[in-house]
């Protein structure tokens, strides 16, 4: 039986993706290996590193619950203590390294960018379906003070970092960039996964493919369903960057089969914005 596990989402258990990128990247992570575990609203101010999810795992009925931080490195406690299987084990050094650059592609360039667009450019629809009814549910003062600070910290962060000092257009180019690149593997990986499927008589039309166009997913699958998921359900605080991904339909369809095939419970994202 597999110990028990509670995800912490800063929103409230829904049957629905969140917001965050790093949340919906865990949940594909968990039910790819068919881990069970319940999710909860959760806070920053219990999270181990102020950090958006963590989880509550209690590895043996013997051991004190523990509090893990951040997606990757829950991830790789997991496979540790072997609950979870290691994605990447088969893969050759080369293709290793491919998938941690995807990885890191998204989430140490691109995130920056979702982040700017979300918390700078449309900060009122941000501020409300983090901190509002639809999220962590704070009376509206406590919106204002909690969502002035967080907005002047990414302020001071994307400026230390780089972002900030784009003009917007820079900003748009350099996304648009990003989400190219990684539709052309989507694309790719599609390709090779369907002709190996019809070379073995399978059609395949609703199985997922996956990034590297293997027989099976790797981490940088869960990276990239986490982050499409994420930006095709918060159109109002990412409106720009859901029309931009709703003009690659091989990275809609790409996330839409793995919807179907993990998330069928989950409401799907607006086809149209």
């Amino acid at each position: 039986m597999a110990p028990p596990i509670t995800l912490n989402r800063n929103f409230p258990p829904t049957p629905n993706h969140v917001w965050s990128p790093f949340v919906n990247k865990l949940e594909l992570r968990l039910r790819l290996s068919s881990i069970p575990y319940t999710t909860a609203s959760g806070s920053l101010s219990q999270s181990p590193n102020r950090k958006i999810p963590y989880v509550s795992y209690q590895p043996s009925p013997n051991h004190t619950p523990e509090l893990l931080g951040d997606s990757t490195l829950i991830t790789k406690r997991l496979i540790s203590d072997h609950l979870l299987p290691d994605l990447n084990s088969a893969l050759s050094p080369a293709e290793k390294a491919l998938d941690l650059s995807i990885r890191a592609l998204l989430e140490d360039k691109l995130q920056f960018f979702n982040t700017r667009e979300q918390w700078v450019d449309n900060y009122y629809p941000m501020r409300e379906g983090i901190l509002g009814q639809g999220g962590a549910g704070l009376p509206w003062v406590m919106q204002w003070l909690i969502g002035g600070k967080i907005y002047k910290d990414i302020i001071r962060t994307l400026y230390g970092q780089g972002t900030g000092r784009y003009s917007s257009d820079e900003v748009r180019v350099l996304k648009e960039e990003v989400w190219e690149a990684i539709n052309a593997f989507v694309v790719e990986g599609r390709n090779k996964t369907l002709a190996r499927r019809r070379g073995k008589g399978d059609n395949g039309d609703d199985k997922p493919f996956w990034v590297l166009g293997g027989e099976g997913p790797t981490e940088a699958d869960c990276t990239l369903y986490g982050m499409v998921a994420g930006r095709l359900m918060c159109s109002s605080a990412a409106p720009e960057t859901g029309r931009l991904l709703r003009g690659y339909p091989a990275l809609v369809e790409y996330a839409r089969r793995i919807h179907d095939r993990y998330f069928e419970e989950y409401d799907l994202w607006e086809e149209e914005i």
